[in-house]
Parts: structure tokens; sequence; C-alpha cells
């Protein structure tokens, strides 16, 4: 027999009775039935039930040993007989009579229950990940983390990619997030910086004729956290193509996501195809550019409805309403909560009225709106009974952020949300610049290395403003998974674009020195995409914070607490780096989260 185990924890079921086996794994749960003990024993594949016997030895050793405690069993497989079968594990018609116990690891008390939800706070999780680990949700979604990139790979495979590598040490890029800087011990006062995304890379191996590009690629940004963003690192699906246009990007990536979201998503729908919207009509329907689709409700500007409107809380400003239908029967808590939702979001209220059964209109601000306010209102709306409509009013900006909040919001407290599938679409013609707020400068808005809709003549003959992108985002149930574009292969309208947003030449050339020269012997046009992969788990896994989807992730200050980064350096290593370091608080950098 082998020295550890003759079968795992989850293999074992009725046909196995009478069998003599070892079993190892971790001392998951102990129960004291009359003097009979009752050990779940755990390992990677599942749960066997151990039974000791009053007075034996192996009784004697299980009962002293804590729970987590690593330890290989002898014993013979029975029968737990039909009034006690366990329905919940798949070897719940047998548990093994144990005769024989050997400690592989002795396990000192746990700091946090692991069979067992207990509100452990997730600092402590963290310091104590190996055990988190152990947990049966955190082991699915590792697991489910694995199966779902084993597919991705199989899956670009089959649609005819190529799994390459990129480097991890390169030099710094202006992609709109801060650098991890890596010092040069050979080159003093140089540094490598990790790499944002493999962008540049990815674009050279298209320009070296390699077609169809993908890689799972680790990327690095020095971004604070957020529920969908860890901060340092995170995972991406690469991908680059030739010879194509925009939709010829879609197509296989709309595959690949229909496909995983199906196999993976427990019996959740997958909404197909995907929808193309424009990047101002999401803005204007749904107030943002990565709608929950789910939420079966839009937003309308009525702006005009109340340009002359004697109702001076909006007159002159940028109004959009959300018209919810059915909430006859909604009492008057409905509307105060989503006036409270609506202060929560920045507004300072939520004003709204409701229609009657016979078409008038009630609420806070009806006896303010005229006839032919109500009629516009009615038209634009299309109003019926039982309708309610809710109203932002401001610049449009601070609109679209509050009223798209409460757009999900009410879809979710009205019944117009639909929660059991994944609803995805493309967000395309985004704008290729942007005006900085502060400053009042041109910049990119988007990926830099995007090709203009229209070329060179729209850079030099439009409004910045004015110039639209073939840049895309790919959204799923409200979550931006990715961003990509078909790029610019051309070097004037590189040397445009970026003059536009602020680069002169002698800096285009000096940041991206290589791109320029590969665009200058023949660059085939190309275009790509990199979802995220720690995204996709997230929403798989049904999980709220991507951190539940990855093994060791940092916390939100970025530090790892079980293995103590970031760490000091001592001043041997730093003299060795030609580093020194200046004490004092650091000066915060604004900076743009990259999309």
């Amino acid at each position: 027999m082998h020295r550890y185990r003759s079968h795992n924890c989850g293999e074992l079921r009725a046909a196995d009775v009478d069998t003599d086996v070892r079993l190892s794994g971790w001392l998951h749960n102990r129960r004291d039935l009359g003097g009979i003990l009752f050990i779940d024993l755990r390992d990677h594949h599942g749960i066997t039930q151990l039974v000791a016997r009053p007075g034996t030895p192996a009784a004697e050793a299980l009962d002293k040993l804590t729970k987590e405690t690593v330890v290989r069993v002898d014993g013979k497989v029975v029968s737990r007989g039909a009034d006690n079968v366990n329905p919940e594990l798949p070897t719940g018609e047998v548990e093994i009579e144990v005769t024989e116990v050997e400690i592989l690891g002795a396990a000192e008390q746990i700091p946090f229950t692991i069979n067992a939800d207990d509100g452990v706070n997730e600092e402590k999780r963290l310091e104590y990940r190996f055990l988190d680990l152990r947990r049966e949700r955190m082991h699915r979604n590792i697991m489910l983390r694995t199966a779902v990139i084993s597919a991705i790979r199989h899956k670009m495979v089959a649609l005819g990619f190529n799994e390459m590598a990129t480097p991890i040490l390169s030099a710094t890029s202006p992609e709109g997030a801060r650098d991890f800087l890596v010092p040069s011990r050979l080159h003093a006062g140089k540094f490598y910086a990790l790499p944002q995304a493999p962008q540049q890379f990815k674009q050279l191996l298209m320009i070296a004729g390699f077609d169809r590009y993908f890689q799972i690629a680790p990327c690095f940004r020095d971004e604070d956290a957020r529920a969908d963003r860890s901060p340092g690192e995170f995972y991406q699906l690469d991908v680059e193509m030739s010879f194509v246009e925009q939709e010829d990007v879609f197509r296989p990536v709309e595959q690949l996501m229909t496909e995983l979201f199906t196999e993976f998503g427990n019996g959740r729908k997958v909404t197909s195809p995907f929808p193309r919207i424009p990047f101002r009509e999401a803005m204007l329907k749904y107030g943002s550019d990565k709608p929950d689709l789910r939420a079966e409700l839009e937003l309308v500007d009525v702006s005009e409805v109340f340009a002359g409107s004697g109702f001076k809380a909006f007159a002159g400003k940028h109004v959009r309403a959300l018209a919810v239908p059915d909430t006859a029967g909604q009492p008057r808590k409905f509307f105060d909560q989503l006036g409270d939702f609506a202060v929560q979001q920045g507004a300072k209220g939520l004003a709204w009225v409701r229609v009657g059964d016979d078409s008038a209109l009630t609420g806070p601000i009806a006896k303010f709106l005229t006839e032919d306010d109500i009629k516009s209102l009615v038209d634009a709306l299309d109003l019926k009974p039982g309708h309610a409509v809710f109203f932002g009013a401001g610049d449009f900006d601070e609109v679209s952020k509050i009223m798209g909040a409460v757009r999900v919001e009410a879809a979710k407290r009205a019944g117009h949300f639909v929660d059991d599938e994944f609803r995805f679409c493309w967000i395309v013609d985004f704008p290729m610049f942007e005006k900085n707020a502060d400053t009042g400068a041109i910049e990119f808005s988007h990926n830099p290395f995007s090709m203009p809709q229209g070329g060179l003549e729209a850079l030099e003959t439009k409004d910045p403003l004015d110039i639209l992108a073939w840049q895309y985002d790919i959204v799923c149930n409200g979550t931006e998974l990715s961003s990509g574009a078909i790029r610019n292969h051309e070097p004037e309208v590189m040397y445009k674009a970026f003059g536009i947003a602020g680069y002169d030449k002698e800096t285009v050339e000096a940041e991206f020195g290589g791109m320029l020269r590969a665009f200058k012997f023949g660059a085939p046009p190309h275009g790509g995409i990199a979802p995220g992969v720690d995204r996709i788990v997230m929403l798989l896994a049904d999980e709220p914070n991507i951190r539940e989807t990855i093994a060791f992730p940092l916390n939100g200050n970025a530090q790892d607490l079980l293995m103590g980064a970031p760490s000091e350096v001592d001043e041997a290593r730093l003299k060795e780096l030609h580093l020194s370091i200046r004490t004092g608080p650091a000066k915060p950098t604004p900076y743009k989260p990259t999309k």
C-alpha cells in the first residue's frame, strides 16, 4: 500500500465497502457521540467520515488532536446504513472504521474557523491566507480560476491563436497608471518598469508577422484597490490579431465569452449576440460606459422639456428622467428609500412624480409642472398609469453618475432586474480625446495607440473632441472586463495624435522609438483586446470582491500581510543598486487610472 494513501478523501463509494484503505488529510471536524468519535477528514478532493470506537488506540489518538492536524489513517470501509447517509457528500454512503493513526503534521490552535464562515475580518484572513484557502468556498473559487484559465487556453488555440510570452522587465510607458519601477544594478540611475500591459510587444509581434497572438499576461499597475481591481498586479487574456477590423476582433472574443460563461456559469443564461452601444448613447441611456443591462430601464434626456419651464430647479440644466412602470402598488417608502439612495450617490435629493389611474401626475414636483410640461413628459417617456418618474438635474457627468446608479437600484426594487443572466455588450465609438477638467489640456481619453476613425484626415481637420476612435470595451453585468482597439499602425498618424495630446515629435520618438521604427518597416493593420481574468472569475464565482478569486492577493493598502511585502532593504543592497532613501511623507502625484 502507498505510504500515505490508497484513495483520496472524495473517492470512496458504496462499492468499496469491506475494503482496507489508507487516507491522508486534514482533521476538518470532530464530533463525540457517546464516546464514539466521528471525524471529517478533508483533502483537496473532498471529505470522508471516519469513526473511532471507544477504548481503541485510534480513538485515543484522534481525541487529542487539534483541528487542521494532518494525519494518515488506516481502516476498513463500512456502510453508514440507509438512515445515516449524508446526501450532501459524494462519500456520504460510507465511513472508515479507523484502526491506525499517524500524525503527519501537527497543528497549533487555529486563529479562525475553517469548517464554517465565522465572520473573521479580511486582514486576519490575508495574514493566514494558507488557512483561508482551506475553506470550501475559497478552495472552490481558486479551482474555478484554474479551470477557467485552462479552458481559455484550449479555446484560444482552437480559434487559431498562438500563445506567446512577452517581457516582464521593460521600459516605462505613459499608459495612464503609475509604473512599478525596478532599479538597475548594472546601469546606475536607470530603471526597468514592470509592464502595465504587453501593449507594445503584442503590436510588435503582429508587425513581426505572427498574425494571432494570445497570452495569460501578468500586468502591473500602481493603482489604488477597488472591489473589482487589485492593487499592484492582475492577469488578463491579452489578444492581438492582424489584418482585422473591429468586428473581426469581436467575433472570436464573443464566441469565447459565450462558451466560457455558459460552461462555468452554473446554469445562468448568456445573452447573445452582444449588442453594440456607442459610448455617448450608453452615457445618455444608462448613465455609465459600463451599463448593467440586467436592469431593464433606461434614462431619457428631458432637458428640452424644462428648457423654458417655470420650474426653476430644472431650468437651464441637463435633466435626465427615469420612467419606472408597474409602481401603482408601491408605498411612499419606495420613493423615500430611492431618494435616500440618490443622496448617498451625491445628489441633493431625488425629484419624482407618479401617474395615477386617471393619468394625472402626483408627487412632490407635480404642482410645479404646467400642462405643456406634462404633455411633453408623457410623449417623451410614453407614460401610462402606474408609471413613476424620477428626475436628476445638473451637469451631464454629475447627472449620469447619480441617475445611472438610481436606474439599477430602482430596477432591483421595482422588479425590473434579471438576476440569473450574464448580459454582455460592446461599448464602441469612444472619443479619441478629452479635455482635462483641471488644466483644460487635451488628453487621450482611452488607449493612446488607437486608430482614430477617419485616420490622419480626421486628426488634421476635426475638432479633437469630436474625433471618435476605433476603441471598444466589453462589459458584463455592469463590470468592464476589458478595453481594446484597432491600433494605429501609421507613423504620421501616431505623430499627429500624440501631438494633439501635447507630445512633441522628439518625445514620441524617445518614448516609442521601437514602435515607430517597426511601423516604418511594413506594419499590418491590427487590433486586439485584453479581458481581465480576475474579473471573469469574479463574475462566474458570483463574488463581490476580486480578492476572493485570487490565491494570494494584496490587501486594500497594497500590502502582502502573509509575506510582509513591501519590506525594507538593507543599506548594502541599496548601495549595490545605487539608491538612497529619502525619509518623510511622500507627496501624492495625481494620475488618471488607465482604461
